[in-house]
């Protein structure tokens, strides 16, 4: 059951905050921690122990942490592309369908995004910028407790768009040391991708940083992952370009009593059953609605697999928050910058227009966020935690570096040279004002 919160201040204490304090983990996470290390290390700690370990043993530690942390020895470290095509053979007509769907939905969003060269002579001589795709880019898929198909899709196509020549995937095997999910080779297969390694956790994130004897360095990782793959990519960033640091998902729907409780309910639970950390939250004006959404997520925990994960979940982090108005719901909502954004309300494009922090914002009943996490077109690897602020949703400049170009004529170099001069020696920097000065014509002091 979820739960209705009247008091705002209450809400503001609870499910609406973030705190910046040093993570409290759990108590079984550092039991494991302490078997698998032999000491009674901090998750970061134990992720840098395998970080250096695989900087300089390669594939010996990634095997070796491999059985250590998943009891599995992945052999070979790397899918076969034969497999990676008898998958794509092999799984359901109608989830090929599903996978080409999706992939041209995301192609076709991300193909409009304006990521383009330019230069002008408007400055003087010709000046511009140059988008330059990454050489080689790695993608964490994740394996954990299911395979993430729309992930691999998600990281993989704007890359692609963006120019990315070499596209390295890791991905953790199945359960108990099966191979990796044929779902997963499938995706890749389709998507052109023929290097696919069986590597999950920290390890992978090093060997994409680093490099091994078989995975090759990249330029950038992206991709979500957990706990251990977040601390991974966070240590090696400065090696290598990250996307960000996700955390746990999280939902707000702002919704009034236009909104059919049966839905809200539905996309609340959809939510909660990521995982025991995950956020739902509705923001509503509505008693009405609340205590009607509260009844349709009771009834419908029930006929859902994963109600271990959702009772945990809507304990913890879930709630109902009623508020004086839907302005005040709007508000409340943007201040917490969440991953997804839904309004559930009448005239949703006028409120939309008060939104501005949100990782995607879902406008109206019928772009139910389920449907960005597939098929939409949009991508799902968003920003959480409240870094909507200032962070964006994968993309494809994430892609590219972005490189000026300065080709100065000769007038106009000249006409630049006394500010410059004036500038350098501002900041005490005499060789600065001399090279400038080395290119003057009767520049008087």
């Amino acid at each position: 059951m979820i739960r209705i919160i009247a008091d705002l201040e209450l809400a503001q204490r609870t499910v609406l905050s973030r705190s910046a304090e040093r993570p409290d983990y759990p108590v079984e996470l550092l039991s494991a921690v302490e078997r698998i290390f032999g000491d009674p290390l901090s998750p970061p700690a134990a992720v840098a122990r395998v970080l250096a370990d695989v900087r300089a043993r390669g594939d010996a530690a990634l095997r070796e942490w491999a059985y250590r942390i998943d009891d599995i020895v992945p052999h070979p470290l790397a899918v076969l592309e034969s497999e990676l095509a008898t998958a794509l053979r092999e799984i359901p007509a109608d989830l090929v369908e599903a996978l080409q769907i999706s992939a041209e939905r995301i192609r076709a969003f991300h193909s409009l995004q304006p990521v383009r060269s330019w230069e002008t002579s408007e400055l003087g001589g010709v000046m511009g910028q140059r988008m330059i795709p990454l050489q080689r880019v790695g993608v964490y898929t994740p394996g954990g407790t299911a395979p993430l198909p729309s992930s691999l899709l998600m990281a993989v196509i704007p890359a692609q768009v963006a120019g990315v020549k070499e596209i390295v995937i890791c991905t953790p095997p199945g359960r108990e040391g099966s191979p990796v999910p044929s779902v997963i080779c499938a995706a890749a297969h389709m998507l052109g991708i023929d290097k696919v390694f069986q590597l999950g956790g920290a390890q992978a994130v090093a060997a994409m940083a680093y490099g091994t004897e078989t995975v090759p360095r990249v330029d950038k990782i992206v991709g979500p992952g957990n706990l251990f793959v977040t601390l991974a990519k966070k240590q090696v960033f400065g090696e290598v370009g990250i996307d960000g640091l996700a955390g746990p998902t999280e939902t707000v729907i702002v919704a009034d009593d236009s909104a059919n409780p049966d839905w809200v309910a539905a996309d609340l639970l959809a939510q909660a059953e990521h995982d025991l950390l995950a956020t739902a939250i509705m923001i509503t004006p509505s008693r009405s609605l609340a205590r009607k959404v509260q009844v349709a997520v009771g009834r419908q925990m029930e006929t859902l697999s994963r109600s271990h994960i959702l009772i945990q979940s809507l304990s913890d982090r879930g709630g109902i928050v009623l508020v004086p108005n839907l302005e005040t719901a709007v508000e409340i909502a943007d201040e917490f910058a969440p991953e997804h954004l839904c309004l559930a309300v009448q005239q949703p494009q006028l409120w939309a227009e008060r939104v501005r922090n949100a990782g995607c914002l879902f406008v109206g009943e019928d772009s139910c966020e389920v449907l960005g996490d597939y098929v939409s077109g949009s991508n799902h690897i968003l920003p959480t935690g409240g870094t909507a602020r200032f962070a964006s949703s994968l993309n494809v400049l994430d892609f590219v570096r972005i490189m000026g170009v300065v080709q100065l004529d000769e007038q106009t170099a000249i006409q630049l040279i006394p500010p410059a001069v004036r500038l350098a020696r501002a900041e005490q920097l005499d060789g600065h004002a001399t090279a400038a000065r080395a290119r003057a014509r009767n520049l008087q002091d």
